[in-house]
């Protein structure tokens, strides 16, 4: 594999990164975030159809209106995909369009009865909301401590960045296409710090053993750095292509509730993978190059 001045160039991916970013921030202010029914509550739908039904069929119907992404449930399904009483929660519905939707629901499967129809509450409510920021948080802070106990603060505080770098590019690209973020997003969030983590911890170990070389050979510290990133390549390419395969299946193949998981875990695995060698590693090798120049001239 031909060798590519990474580390030599990470002004470009750092001026990279902060041209995906700020149209996402400036996104995030100014028209925020699609949240899904998780987040603001909306209203459930009880039928009871004349003859079986699947999700699917339903599904469908509701396509039309822009609410593909409700949650449908069947009670005592037939042969495990077909039933009669279907449950619905979709998004906040004015009369006139939850009427228009029963409408389209009969004229296009069959006759049901109405067996309720009630407004509900939001599943994600802030006091969960929080939770789940904290534990990120708290997640952040564990992660400090481990890589500064394992390997030193620089690499904590390098890894950390690229976390915060992956977690923006993911909530950027849900702003700016409006993409709906429901209670499975924060699961999502969570999944893709964790691989990002791993993978930057990789490339960091490779650092480490490297570098007890360095100091006797007096090598380059940014060399030093590029031949760590290429020693570790091959495995990088392999594992995020893995793991790209397998949640592109859901995303093309799999429900469409499972279509936002699957397209925030797309992006961030991706962002994870860019970030472990062209932000983490680069941001180490620029704190090094910082703390040796202080040392010498307080020497």
């Amino acid at each position: 594999m031909m060798k590519f001045d990474i580390i030599g160039r990470r002004k470009i991916w750092y001026i990279l990164s902060i041209l995906i970013i700020l149209p996402g921030i400036f996104s995030i202010f100014t028209q925020g975030f699609n949240l899904g029914i998780d987040f603001t509550g909306g209203v459930l739908v009880d039928l009871e159809f004349n003859k079986p039904v699947t999700v699917q069929e339903v599904r469908d119907v509701l396509k039309d209106y822009g609410l593909d992404n409700s949650m449908i449930q069947l009670a005592g399904a037939e042969n495990g995909n077909s039933a009669k009483n279907v449950m619905i929660r979709t998004s906040d519905l004015e009369e006139m369009q939850k009427r228009e939707v029963l409408d389209a629901l009969k004229e296009k499967i069959g006759d049901y009865n109405v067996l309720r129809t009630e407004r509900v509450g939001a599943v994600m409510g802030s006091e969960l909301t929080w939770q789940a920021i904290w534990a990120t948080l708290l997640s952040w802070v564990l992660i400090v401590a481990y890589i500064s106990y394992r390997f030193e603060l620089k690499f904590a505080i390098a890894a950390i960045v690229g976390l915060i770098h992956d977690i923006f590019i993911v909530l950027s690209v849900f702003s700016i296409f409006q993409k709906e973020i429901d209670a499975s997003f924060v699961a999502a969030l969570m999944t893709i710090v964790g691989y990002s983590t791993n993978d930057t911890i990789v490339i960091f170990d490779r650092i480490r053993e490297n570098l007890k070389l360095h100091y006797r050979k007096g090598g380059d510290l940014v060399e030093l750095a590029d031949n760590s990133i290429w020693q570790t390549m091959t495995r990088s390419i392999y594992t995020v292509l893995t793991v790209l395969f397998t949640t592109a299946a859901l995303y093309f193949f799999g429900g469409e509730t499972t279509k936002n998981f699957s397209f925030a875990l797309l992006i961030g695995f991706t962002s994870g993978a860019y970030s472990s060698i062209f932000t983490s590693t680069p941001l180490w090798v620029t704190f090094r190059h910082y703390a040796d120049k202080n040392r010498t001239l307080k020497a």
